[in-house]
């Protein structure tokens, strides 16, 4: 069957290596039809007939254009309390272990890296504010991050369909859920506590980190599957810099850093600690 566009491999290769240039994220020959499915909207919305003139829009000097190829090309699936096992670690171990050894200054800090729609980083502070009591005086703060601008303003309005809420123990959902109503039945809002913990924003991976040394706890899940080894490699030993002498370390299923990187110690369940 004829397809709208035509995506020669040419076409597809420079896409490539546009998308490992601006993200580090290493496309695989596979990828075709999905770049192609992606990136069709936007010659649709921008009223163009051919891939060659998308990749010359992105390479005129000073488009904006880019910030939405990068959108398009990058994946997003995230769910609320996706892999349970690191958020009882969080909860039954982690979290008291740096009550102790922050008892102190009472700060802790966190960092979801590649945090998408923002269901990620929700979790976590549903977590923290179970564990810590407010009362107590303790400073917790989340700083979330991705490459992509459209799912970071869905992470940041914190207003979801409730069948994204599947999984969510149902106290959590009573306690942190405000269920919409009239026109926005069918949706929820999460509670403006936790929304105060976060800071959302725009960060690419391979550029430079806004982010001060002495992190105590960094999820970076399901992120460096997209990247080559040495990229990989470059990131867990950037990781490895910002995190505090105790600093864990979450990482998707998916992923390991065996030789990769070799400054942490694995605890079990893709937790890392870093090595003093």
């Amino acid at each position: 069957m004829a397809t709208e566009f035509v995506l020669t491999d040419t076409d597809f290769n420079t896409i490539r290596k546009l998308v490992y240039d601006h993200t580090g994220i290493n496309l695989s020959s596979g990828k075709k039809d999905m770049i192609y499915s992606r990136l069709t909207r936007r010659l649709r919305q921008l009223g163009l007939s051919k891939f060659k003139e998308y990749l010359a829009l992105l390479d005129e000097e000073g488009n904006d254009e880019i910030g939405n190829f990068i959108n398009s090309v990058t994946t997003n699936l995230t769910s609320f309390f996706r892999e349970m096992h690191h958020f009882e670690h969080l909860k039954n171990e982690l979290l008291p272990l740096l009550m102790k050894i922050r008892a102190d200054e009472r700060q802790i800090r966190i960092w979801s890296a590649g945090c998408s729609t923002g269901e990620e980083p929700y979790s976590i502070a549903m977590i923290v504010k179970e564990t810590i009591p407010d009362a107590a005086g303790w400073d917790v703060r989340i700083l979330a991050t991705d490459l992509d601008t459209n799912v970071l303003e869905t992470a940041s309005r914190g207003v979801y369909a409730e069948d994204r809420l599947n999984g969510v123990p149902q106290d959590k959902l009573k306690r942190w859920f405000k269920k919409g109503k009239g026109a926005s039945a069918g949706k929820v809002r999460i509670h403006q506590d936790l929304r105060d913990m976060i800071i959302f924003k725009q960060l690419n991976l391979m550029q430079k980190w806004p982010v001060k040394p002495g992190v105590d706890i960094l999820f970076c899940r399901n992120v460096v599957i997209y990247f080559d080894k040495p990229t990989q490699s470059v990131l867990f030993d950037r990781y490895a810099n910002i995190l505090a002498d105790h600093g864990r370390m979450f990482i998707g299923h998916s992923e390991t850093l065996y030789k990769v990187c070799d400054r942490f110690d694995l605890l079990g369940h893709t937790v890392y600690k870093k090595k003093c």
